[in-house]
């Protein structure tokens, strides 16, 4: 594997493992010799990989798959949805024993059916923290589901409180629900509660379209945490992040431009 080049002033990015910036990918179901590929180019720009909804159930290749994740430093997660079938089913123990045997290292607790009240919730994070780092979702699949801004942070704070380890915001994969309107633009209201009250740190915005992540990006920030990537969107991602995309080129702070450079303020300064 030939190493990047050095000689462009790009914006500096935490390494792994990383407290900050991280890219949280959406695993549809790759065969393993697709995950070894993924793996060999762009592994190091995953954090975290999601095997959503309930594919890991039925994925014979899991195990596997799931090794290879974690040889490459990448937490591995299994979709919520997956979780809150075991819940109505009364099998969370079985999941849990068997997410463990997996080499899983993550479980994401959300209520995206729209089935689960406070406590429950509660409940659940606290009975999975001393096996897996929790991934605690807020936001309903159902778009006619009401988003109310103060209803989704007091969420987001008990789920917190409740040991969660990354708070996710409900995105899906389609961009249309949760933090986003029906035309995939961004709840910035929504997004400017949670940042005020909670910390931004530990929360991964799913952003499966490119505007929505060069807008978190570019009003966040390039070290802003984003999930639901499709494997393919990796490196394009990155590229958002680095300032290496139209989208950003311009428009994050303390970069050299051609003919000037950037004041602290990213503001343009002649030379």
């Amino acid at each position: 594997m030939t190493p990047p080049p050095q000689f462009l002033d790009l914006p500096t990015r935490q390494a792994r493992p990383r407290s900050r910036g991280l890219t949280h990918v959406l695993d549809k179901g790759l065969t393993p010799e697709a995950t070894a590929a993924l793996l060999a180019q762009a592994g190091h720009l995953i954090d975290i990989a999601k095997i959503g909804w309930g594919i890991g159930y039925i994925d014979p290749t899991l195990i596997d798959r799931v090794a290879l994740y974690r040889a490459a430093g990448i937490e591995v997660s299994l979709g919520g949805t997956l979780l809150e079938v075991c819940h109505a089913q009364g099998r969370v123990d079985e999941l849990r024993d068997w997410a463990l045997s997996c080499g899983v290292s993550v479980l994401e607790v959300s209520n995206g059916l729209n089935r689960l009240d406070r406590a429950t919730k509660t409940s659940l994070i606290r009975r999975l923290t001393p096996y897996f780092s929790v991934a605690a979702e807020v936001g309903a699949k159902d778009a006619s589901v009401p988003v109310v801004d103060t209803e989704w942070v007091a969420d987001m704070e008990a789920d917190l409180e409740a040991g969660a380890r990354w708070l996710v915001t409900e995105g899906r994969e389609s961009g249309t629900v949760g933090i986003y309107s029906s035309d995939g633009s961004v709840r910035d209201n929504l997004i400017n509660a949670i940042a005020a009250r909670l910390p931004i740190d530990q929360v991964i915005f799913e952003a499966p379209n490119k505007a929505q992540q060069a807008w978190f990006i570019t009003t966040v920030g390039h070290e802003v945490n984003l999930g639901n990537i499709a494997p393919e969107e990796v490196i394009p991602l990155e590229t958002l992040r680095l300032g290496l995309r139209a989208d950003t080129a311009l428009r994050l702070p303390n970069q050299p431009r051609e003919g000037g450079s950037t004041n602290p303020a990213g503001e343009r300064v002649e030379t």
